[in-house]
């Protein structure tokens, strides 16, 4: 949709629709942030299994 076409739209609004208008495009722009945050893959750091496995002191011992 053209910028100028909505904008001409938003002008005929009344102010107190116009303040709504503003919180609507606050919600939009957050939930596309969240969006794309969850749609980027992450890469484990290094470190993030610390303590998750136990290493017994005899590992390396022969069978």
């Amino acid at each position: 949709m053209d910028n100028m076409l909505l904008f001409s739209k938003l002008e005929t609004l009344p102010e107190h629709m116009k303040a709504e208008v503003a919180d609507f495009i606050d919600f939009l722009a957050n939930k596309a942030k969240k969006e794309n945050k969850t749609n980027i893959t992450s890469q484990p750091t290094f470190g993030s299994a610390k303590d998750m496995f136990k290493m017994h002191d005899d590992f390396d011992e022969p069978l």
